[in-house]
């Protein structure tokens, strides 16, 4: 397999996530755009994994195990806001000013 597809459509994802994450201000998108560069960085690794050996597929578990941690506490974090102040967007919540 080409390494050249598969890391062009990683590099096309990891900008999508990265434009979500800087004009987006919905905390669950945001959210969700950290989970797309998530995603993009263990394509790449797979992407080479093929290249280079099977180290960059267990890389990619680690990323998971993380990832998952991360969209566990992150939608807590979220909900808590959301339950505290009846919104998501993220220009409305000042939790630290009192």
């Amino acid at each position: 397999m080409l390494l050249g597809p598969a890391l062009a459509v990683s590099g096309v994802l990891f900008a999508v996530g990265v434009l979500g994450v800087l004009l987006r201000r919905n905390a669950i998108v945001i959210f969700m755009c950290v989970e797309l560069m998530l995603n993009a960085a263990n394509l790449a690794f797979v992407a080479f994994a093929q290249q280079l050996g099977v180290a960059g597929q267990i890389f990619v578990f680690f990323v998971m195990a993380v990832a998952a941690a991360e969209a566990a506490v992150g939608l807590a974090i979220i909900l808590a806001v959301y339950r505290h102040r009846r919104t998501v967007d993220l220009q409305n919540i000042n939790l630290l000013k009192g």
